[in-house]
């Protein structure tokens, strides 16, 4: 069962999700409050774009639209797309923050 960490003080503290299941992390964030902002939710705005400091393994790969998108920003490789991303059905931990465009 994959584990979340939505980390830092964007998220005004770390919350903790378990996920069976695996599946869609845009429902995992509306099932758990995650504080993830999204907007069109469905890969052409990038609103939700998290990196993923740990746990990138447990997510399913890429599809081509959020690989389009995440191309727009530059994207260095290690940020997803919350309302794409898939995660596995497999034990792990995934450390997740809100993308800072900053770093």
């Amino acid at each position: 069962m994959p584990i979340i960490f939505f980390e830092g003080n964007l998220f005004g503290g770390d919350l903790r999700v378990e996920v069976p299941e695996g599946g869609p992390l845009v429902d995992v964030c509306d099932e758990s409050a995650a504080p993830v902002p999204f907007s069109c939710r469905s890969a052409t705005c990038g609103t939700c774009r998290i990196e993923v400091v740990a746990g990138a393994e447990l997510f399913e790969p890429r599809g081509p639209e959020e690989e389009d998108l995440l191309a727009i920003f530059g994207d260095p490789g290690h940020f997803r797309l919350a309302c794409q991303a898939k995660l596995k059905k497999t034990d792990g931990l995934v450390r997740l923050r809100i993308a800072d465009d900053e770093l």
